[in-house]
């Protein structure tokens, strides 16, 4: 789980993505009295900002290659995908069940969230927090 396989990033992020996952679920539940779109924006953004720097620091260990400003504005970015996905289950939850309890809501999103979140790994993985390159560094693969 330490290393830098796949498999361990992937790891990590899920314990990331659980973690941040309940922070959102805190945050929705706490502010559902202001509506569920307020809650679960508030909830979406605050969750996220926690896990990108998580990720930046524990999952893709890029603290070193990565700036905090740079990861929110990238990483946010994605995270505004599954903003508008969430957004458009809770509507869709709103309209086709509108006497959906709270926990039902934070069940869908999370759900949502969940199935985004496969492409978000690979998309942090391959973009954001992609390694350090031979090519990046100043070096060619020619000068070997």
């Amino acid at each position: 789980m330490l290393g830098e396989s796949v498999l361990a990033q992937f790891t990590r992020f899920v314990i990331v993505g659980v973690s941040s996952n309940g922070v959102y679920a805190l945050l929705f539940v706490a502010l559902a009295s202001l509506g569920s779109f307020t809650a679960n924006l508030a909830g979406v953004a605050s969750s996220t900002v926690l896990a990108n720097e998580l990720h930046r620091r524990h999952t893709f260990h890029a603290a070193g290659r990565v700036g905090w400003f740079q990861t929110q504005w990238e990483a946010g970015g994605l995270a505004l995908i599954g903003l508008g996905l969430s957004t458009a289950s809770l509507a869709a939850i709103h309209i086709l069940f509108p006497a959906a309890p709270t926990y039902v809501q934070v069940l869908v999103v999370v759900a949502v969230s969940g199935i985004f979140g496969a492409a978000r790994f690979l998309a942090l993985r391959g973009w954001v927090f992609r390694p350090a390159t031979i090519a990046s560094s100043g070096s060619t693969l020619a000068a070997r």
